[in-house]
């Protein structure tokens, strides 16, 4: 689980990546919760999805925003971390040329910014969102949205209500071509707590699924 430092807009981020098992293998990246909230790179959410999709052989890495750790700068309302998560996707893409998809994770703040990050670069193929702040972030950006992927979310969340994903999700359900998997984990509040197996095995489950339809359709 090698250290890097990327060079971002504000100076150096500080990041964790682990490479992917063939020059080909996919890239995912990995954003985490709210700066001002204690959000980093090592939150036990953002920590699972890493491992999720390492385990699947994707080259993968999560890095701390601006201002947080020994990333440089500080915080910057979502715009600065938006390009942020920019500068680790050149840098990812950068080491890996020939990669054969692009996904992108995201929890709650995190989420936020990767579901703008998907509609600013086309090469992102999927994504999934833990938890997407729908109560307090703004995603009329996702007109059209121009990939599937899995949202997940708690039916005991007490900071982003089941009511408001619900309707992000069947927003972005009826617009052509986008199948969004929506999965709610009973029990769950907004941080997992004691359901993080649970978690583990819909993002598991969903890789596993997404990877099989890629190659299916490769071949």
């Amino acid at each position: 689980m090698p250290e890097v430092i990327i060079n971002g807009p504000e100076g150096r981020l500080e990041g964790r990546y682990i490479a992917g098992k063939g020059p080909s293998a996919p890239i995912a990246l990995m954003l985490h919760p709210h700066p001002e909230h204690g959000g980093t790179m090592n939150n036990k959410i953002v920590y699972t999805l890493y491992q999720s999709f390492a385990r699947r052989g994707f080259a993968t890495l999560r890095f701390n925003f601006r201002g947080v750790g020994r990333s440089q700068g500080s915080f910057a309302r979502g715009e600065g971390e938006l390009s942020d998560a920019a500068s680790a996707l050149d840098w990812m893409q950068s080491i890996n040329p020939n990669a054969s998809a692009c996904w992108i994770a995201g929890f709650s703040f995190g989420a936020w910014i990767g579901m703008q990050l998907l509609m600013r670069r086309p090469e992102i193929t999927s994504f999934i969102s833990v938890a997407p702040p729908a109560n307090v972030y703004d995603f009329a950006f996702l007109a059209p949205c121009p990939a599937s992927g899995l949202i997940v979310h708690g039916d005991q969340d007490q900071i982003v209500p089941q009511e408001s994903v619900k309707k992000l999700v069947d927003r972005l359900s009826n617009q052509r071509g986008i199948a969004i998997d929506y999965r709610i984990i009973k029990k769950a509040d907004h941080f997992f707590s004691e359901h993080i197996e649970t978690l583990t095995g819909h993002i598991d489950d969903y890789l596993v699924k997404a990877m099989g339809k890629r190659l299916a359709v490769a071949s």
